[in-house]
């Protein structure tokens, strides 16, 4: 069977460095830091006291309000992006065939701060079950996907994919598979996350997983450097509209980049610390180049999972050294959740594409905050270390990892007419 082709055709993106593409793209660039005191509770108490939270962003600029209290805020980020990326597409929803468009979606936890609030809410009662009928509703993971094609009349495939911070790369594999293998013309995908809550801040801190950095929040998100001492949670959405390359071609649509293949793999290790030698990166990074039928000097650009904790990044840049041998430090690898945090479920897809805008424009945007050398990791990759540099890619890479040792890894192509 001949596996059809998928490009991409549509992007959106609502991040702490961007409420749009355009904003975002100039950020990533400029290198710009999303890390700021949070402001959506009272974090005093807390051991971590700032995060990537979105600015200025208002919900009722996009969604009626009646229909956004009924949301969750992760689902209110999941239709924002999405409405950006069918708009970007230029897809005629009149014209298409909508039982073929299905939208798959990435989400780690879901409605979280839906879930606090209803519990606190109860907890601070007498006994009495009081709760909102929306309550279900807004916090189930899968409600984004379903309010997306309700609007939208969307009548494919339609679920969310959970793997930890690896559930939208994982929601983008599914879509590519469902396109190469003729099932769907389009799916909308990505994913979105919004845990900047007393629950998530407080859960993670518990963990020991979140950067302590209060007295310099702007660079707690520091990747490869000495002195990294955990992520700084962000919250957001990206959503990409991945089509079959005919369909794409016959209605003229623009076309951003190819999607070429997707990997994935387990650590088998641990519930939430790398394997010390990156054996499941290894792996996913492997079962990738295979599933898109490349060689691995192919490779020009990698965003990398680096999540500034201390750990994580030294096991993948191994694995890097490992799977690509010499050829390792030829490549452009890069870590932009130095500038917009960790946001969990949703990071593979805004990550991939800040690799598609960089295949794009022939810029790869910089790993800010770096200020310390570490012994541990070699002095010959080029981690793009502030600065943002001109590369032509022809070949990028977006590796995401999840607790529970989640691995997905997808790869990109400028377009092959």
């Amino acid at each position: 069977m001949q596996l059809k082709r998928v490009v991409v055709t549509g992007l959106g993106a609502l991040t702490p460095i961007g409420n749009n593409i355009e904003e975002y793209w100039k950020a990533l660039v400029n290198g710009v830091s999303g890390a700021a005191p949070i402001e959506c509770f009272d974090a005093a108490k807390f051991k971590t006291r700032f995060a990537c939270e979105l600015k200025n962003f208002k919900v009722n600029d996009f969604i009626d309000r009646k229909e956004a209290r009924r949301m969750d805020r992760f689902t209110q980020y999941a239709i924002v992006a999405s409405d950006e990326a069918i708009a970007d597409s230029n897809l005629d929803l009149e014209k298409i065939n909508k039982l073929r468009v299905g939208v798959i979606w990435g989400a780690g936890i879901g409605g979280l701060e839906t879930f606090q609030n209803e519990a606190m809410n109860f907890g601070a009662g007498d006994g009495t079950p009081r709760f909102n009928p929306f309550f279900i509703p807004k916090m189930i993971a899968d409600i984004a996907p379903g309010h997306i094609s309700i609007k939208n009349g969307f009548m494919g495939p339609n679920y969310t994919t959970v793997s930890a911070c690896a559930s939208s790369a994982n929601a983008m594999i599914d879509a590519l598979n469902y396109i190469r293998l003729g099932t769907c013309d389009v799916i909308v995908t990505g994913g979105s996350e919004a845990a900047v809550t007393e629950a998530g801040v407080g859960g993670f801190n518990a963990m020991k997983a979140l950067s302590e950095r209060n007295d310099s929040a702007a660079t707690a998100s520091r990747p490869f450097d000495a002195q990294r001492d955990g992520f700084v949670l962000g919250e957001g959405a990206g959503a990409i509209v991945l089509e079959e390359y005919e369909h794409a071609k016959a209605r003229g649509a623009k076309i951003y980049a190819e999607v070429i293949g997707g990997g994935m793999s387990s650590d088998a290790y641990h519930m939430t610390a790398p394997h010390p030698e990156g054996i499941g990166v290894i792996a996913v990074m492997k079962n990738c180049l295979e599933n898109a039928g490349i060689n691995p000097e192919d490779v020009d650009h990698i965003n990398t999972h680096g999540t500034s904790t201390p750990l994580g990044d030294v096991a993948e840049l191994k694995a890097i050294s490992e799977v690509f041998g010499d050829h390792a430090k030829n490549i452009n690898i890069n870590s932009t959740k130095s500038m917009t945090g960790h946001l969990l479920g949703a990071a593979g897809a805004i990550e991939s594409i800040a690799s598609i805008l960089a295949m794009q424009h022939g810029i790869v945007p910089p790993t800010i905050n770096h200020e310390n050398i570490d012994e541990n990791i070699n002095p010959e990759l080029n981690l793009t270390l502030n600065k943002p540099q001109k590369r032509d890619i022809k070949v990028a890479m977006s590796n995401t990892f999840g607790f529970g040792g989640h691995n997905a890894c997808v790869a990109f192509k400028k377009l092959d007419d």
